[in-house]
């Protein structure tokens, strides 16, 4: 997987229990946005980077008629999600 690192707009889920889980995501391409449905969750994990709390979370949609795994990033201390690695 390649490091995109590219800033989206989440819709998520905030469960009771505090876990967060990425409902769908868009992504600017080429001037455009495309809105991506995540359909499974594989793992997620909290991870330090950079000295940022962050949760990654493995996921798999279809994207352009192909199924794709790529990593979400959601950093804890500035609410904010990235498109990591795809």
């Amino acid at each position: 997987m390649k490091i995109y690192m590219k800033p989206i707009r989440m819709i998520s889920v905030t469960e009771f229990d505090g876990t967060i889980r990425p409902i769908r995501f868009q992504v600017e391409q080429n001037e455009e946005l495309i809105t991506i449905k995540v359909d499974h969750i594989s793992e997620h994990h909290n991870e330090k980077l950079a000295g940022i709390p962050t949760i990654i979370y493995r996921c798999q949609s279809v994207i352009s008629n192909v199924e794709r795994i790529y990593e979400l990033k959601y950093e804890l201390m500035t609410h904010k999600w990235f498109l990591y690695k795809i």
